[in-house]
Parts: C-alpha cells; structure tokens; sequence
C-alpha cells in the first residue's frame, strides 16, 4: 500500500499527485457506513372493548374495563450479525495468523512486532527484493495462482511490495514523520503495528509496464482492473476501495490486495460488499483511536 511505502520513495511523489488528485475538484463525497435503524417497539394495542348492556334493568349500564398498567417487556437489542457469519467456517479477527484478521487505525496487531512463522518468496515476477518480495505462504501460493491466471488472460503483474517488518514501519512512519508531521504522516503512513503488510496476507501490485505505480491512474491499468474483477476467484480483495475512506482510514489504493480466503472473497463480491470492515461486522476507523 502507498500509504506506508518507504518515505522519499515513489509513494512520496504519488501521495503528493494524489493530494492534489483530491483537490482538484475531485469532489469526493464521503460516505458513511448505513446502517439501517431498528424499528421502534409497537405499543400493544389498548382499545377498551365496547360498553356491556345489563338485560335486567332498561337502561343501559357501562361496565368499564379493566386494563393492566404494566408496560409489555422490550426483549434486548440484538448486536447486528455480520455478513460473514453466514459461511460455514468462521476464523479469528484479532489472531495475526488468521486470514480473516482485520488491522486498522482502531485494531493495531497483538504482538505489535508480530513476525509471520511461514514467509516465503512466491514464485511470481517481482519488482522489489528482500522482505518486500515475501508473502506468508498461504498468501504466497493464491497469488501464484492469480498471476498465472492474469497472464493466461494477456495481463502481466508484479509484486511491488509485500512483507513488511515492524522495523521497516517504525523507520517508514518515523521518516513521513519527520518530514511532514504526525497529522500528515497518519495520513500517508500506517504506525508501526498497525500495517496489513507485517501480516504477509496482503501486498501491493504493479503492472507489467510499470506504469502509474502507487498513483491514482493505476486503477486504469489492467493489471488493477484485472484483479478488481477477478481477484476474489483467489482470495483477494481490494483492501482500499474508491470512495469508503471514512470506513477504512485510506484513501482508493487499487494497487493493495489482501487476502481473506475464496469463500470469504466471493462472498463479498456477490454480495456487493465493499470493506472487510463491513463484511466482519468491525467498527469504521477513519482515524487513530
């Protein structure tokens, strides 16, 4: 992702680009997370049934009813129920090693310098070396499998960056810091610990001609496009969709894939949902708790 790629780097120029992507007259509206209020509890009805008639006596006598005072017991809300909770097989939101792990400004990772037992380097074309070139191994082998099915479709990708150690991210955030101050640099910058990329299930993607990397236009290629329409076949989504910012804390990065299993994946895309926020039932967390 861009937004915690190593400072004076690309991601520097791009975030640059994008800020005046925004201000141009890009006229991003935010959108809010709808939840729909439940409805507000019926009062049973209270209509008095009509006036008894005495045959005993010719004039009519009203007998009047009797009513119980107490109100009906309001049952307790229910907590909604996520939409991921319909799939049979349910995972961890807070477990680092679960693909169903959810980080964000709100959800930092537990250890904070967590260390994924299983990195290996997945046999696709790269375009970093070192840390960023790894992947956990379950991440490692669904995107071997997309990038031979993208190339099968004529479109070329490459990892342009993976793994992130928590030490990266503490010189990363340190070094947006120091040239921007700690307002902007949470702008552009995960903290340390809260990063996707400690995680190894997710990576940021580049396209064969390296074109647009780590800017806006990027969601034009087809490598972005590619994956947008036919990630989840592998497992993937795009972490930071166009337009629900004030949901996941980042502006639209059509390069950052994170993986979350094919059932969960598809799920979502049938479902039309956009965030891993959303589909996991978690808070939004537009900004640093």
């Amino acid at each position: 992702m861009c937004h915690d790629c190593v400072a004076g780097g690309p991601s520097g120029a791009s975030r640059r680009s994008f800020a005046r992507f925004l201000a141009a007259g890009a006229g991003l509206t935010v959108l809010a997370a709808c939840t729909p209020e439940a409805p507000a509890a019926v009062t049973p009805s209270s209509s008095s049934p009509a006036p008894a008639v005495t045959s005993a006596s010719p004039t009519a006598v009203a007998v009047p009813s009797v009513e119980s005072t107490t109100a009906a017991a309001e049952p307790p809300p229910q907590a909604p129920v996520p939409p991921s909770a319909a799939l049979p097989r349910q995972f961890s939101l807070t477990d680092p090693a679960s693909p169903w792990l959810v980080v964000n400004k709100h959800r930092p990772l537990a250890p904070a310098d967590y260390v994924p037992a299983d990195l290996v380097q997945p046999n696709v074309t790269l375009a970093v070396s070192g840390e960023a070139a790894l992947l956990n191994s379950t991440t490692a082998a669904a995107a071997e499998a997309m990038f031979a099915a993208a190339a099968q479709d004529g479109v070329i990708m490459t990892l342009a960056s993976g793994y992130r150690s928590y030490g990266t991210q503490v010189a990363t955030y340190n070094g947006y810091v120091a040239a921007r101050g700690q307002a902007d640099a949470d702008t552009a910058s995960a903290r340390p610990g809260y990063s996707e990329h400690q995680t190894g299930w997710s990576f940021d993607i580049g396209d064969g001609g390296g074109v647009c990397g780590f800017q806006p236009c990027f969601a034009d290629q087809p490598a972005a496009v590619w994956a947008k329409a036919n990630g989840h076949r592998f497992g993937f989504v795009v972490r930071y969709p166009w337009m629900f910012h004030p949901i996941t804390g980042y502006y639209y990065e059509p390069w950052h894939l994170r993986y979350i299993g094919v059932e969960a994946a598809t799920d979502m895309a049938t479902r039309g949902i956009s965030t891993v926020e959303e589909y996991f039932g978690v808070d939004a967390a537009p900004g640093y708790a």
